[in-house]
Formats: structure tokens, sequence, C-alpha cells
């Protein structure tokens, strides 16, 4: 795929990457409710990176309270990363009563193509949810849309041979925008596309951050209501600050911390100049 141009491509028009920038302050000035039925090995990082942008974070996740936390939300998260029968009988719930009311529905499909389960899992919450925003790694989504794609725990170790169609074919079938993040992160809507080349190799090999970034998603979705250029700002600013982090730690586990720091500190000033996206 091309690289080095300044906006999106696609039948909507551009998106240029100055437009992005303020998404980030609209979060801190509205501070959105996220609700999140995530990982669990991951709830901490993911409720630390919504504080850290401005947002409030809340974890529920127990079927006799979910549609009435959602209902009080902005957004909300379905992150299938330690999925159980009961979990995922909370996650639809969820999500059709955030459909019910408009809400923006972000999912991570955590380890999708692992097993029969989750494979089973995620089908049945497509079918019974709308998506807005669907952001996982290149297996993940090669997976999702019938395509080639390997794990090795929850890692991607191969994607499809054509990311791009893979994501163009997903988003299609679903309606969603989809976010395919690792080297480099490809953002589509249908015929919609955009690289972004913003981060720093250290984001993979710290756990957690990719269910850090499909909160952060969540957080810019709830205050923007054109979907591609929240979720281009959230995985764009998201790198910013992992490159900022990167200059400052010692090693992986500095780094975690010094991202959250980071992501406290980016303002839209900070974002300016520095979002590098190709089409």
């Amino acid at each position: 795929m091309p690289g080095g141009t300044s906006k999106t491509t696609g039948r909507k028009g551009p998106i240029l990457p100055e437009a992005l920038a303020g998404i980030l302050e609209k979060v801190r000035r509205r501070q959105p409710v996220v609700h999140a039925i995530t990982n669990w090995v991951t709830a901490g990082d993911v409720a630390n990176l919504l504080q850290a942008i401005g947002a409030r974070p809340i974890l529920a996740f127990a079927q006799e309270e979910v549609v009435e936390i959602v209902s009080a939300a902005d957004a909300l998260v379905l992150n299938l990363g330690t999925p159980s029968p009961d979990r995922v009988t909370a996650i639809l719930l969820a999500g059709r009563r955030a459909n019910a009311l408009g809400k923006p529905v972000i999912l991570d499909p955590v380890g999708a193509g692992a097993s029969k389960f989750r494979t089973d899992a995620i089908a049945r919450i497509l079918s019974e949810v709308k998506v807005s925003v669907i952001r996982g790694n290149r297996a993940e989504i090669g997976a999702l849309a019938g395509m080639e794609g390997k794990l090795r725990g929850i890692d991607a170790v191969t994607g499809p041979a054509n990311i791009e169609k893979a994501a163009q074919d997903l988003s299609r079938k679903t309606g969603a925008i989809i976010a395919a993040t690792g080297e480099f992160d490809l953002v589509v809507e249908e015929e919609r596309t955009a690289v972004v080349r913003n981060g720093h190799p250290w984001m993979g090999q710290v756990t957690g951050t990719g269910c850090m970034l499909t909160a952060m998603i969540a957080a810019f979705a709830a205050v923007e209501k054109d979907l591609m250029a929240a979720t281009l700002s959230a995985v764009a600013s998201f790198g910013v600050a992992g490159e900022d982090a990167g200059r400052l730690a010692n090693g992986p586990g500095s780094f975690k911390a010094t991202l959250l720091d980071a992501l406290f500190k980016l303002r839209a000033d900070d974002l300016q100049g520095r979002i590098r996206l190709g089409g």
C-alpha cells in the first residue's frame, strides 16, 4: 500500500491530519463515560488509559447491571479477551441496549479464530449487535474476514496476504470501521482507507496496548460523529504518545508507565504536524 500522503482517500472525501488533532480536546472537555466489558487481564490498563485522556471508565460486566450501566454511558467497548458463557451473554445484553440508544459500540475480537468457542461467540455478537468499529490485529481481522491469519497466543504471527482487502471485505460485511493494527495501522471504511504510521516498536512488547487502544477509540467515538475520523484520530494519537514514551523509557516495563504519562500530557498542539497518514 502506498504511504507518505497527507490524507485519507475514498468516496467520502479526504480527512486531513489537522482535522484529527482536535478530537482529543473534545474528549477532555466532554469527559465521556465509556462502559468497557473488557479483558480482565488488562482491565486496569483500560481504566487508566481512559482516565489519562480525560474520559470516565466503568467496567461493569454482571448481566444483572450491564443494561442499566450502558444506558448511562456514552460508548461501549466489547472485548472478548477472557470469554465465558456468562460474559458473552452480558456482552449481548449491553450491545443490544447500546444499539437501541444509538451509542457507538467498539468490538475487540481478541483471539478470533483461536478456538471454536471464540469464533462462535464473535459470530453471534456480530449477528445480534450492530458494531461501529472493530479493532484487532492482522490475524484477528483476517479470521473475521474469512481469510488466512495465524495467532500464537493472542499475538498475530501472520495476517492475510492482502490485509487491505480483508479489512474492506469485513467492513462491507459488518458496516463497521475496521482498524487493523500492527507495525503500521490500517483504518478502513468500505472503500475509504488510510494508513497510520505513528507508533513505537515497544507498543507490541507490552500486554494490554491493544485493549487500551480499543478503549481510546470508544472515547473518541463518543464525542465525534464521523467514526472514521474518530478512529483515525485515536489510533494516531495513541501512536504519537507511544513515540513520546519510547524516547523516555528504558524498556517495556518503564515504557508502559511512561505511555500513560505521555497520554495524560498529550494535547492537540502536540499532535499538529506529527500525525502521519498514508492512503
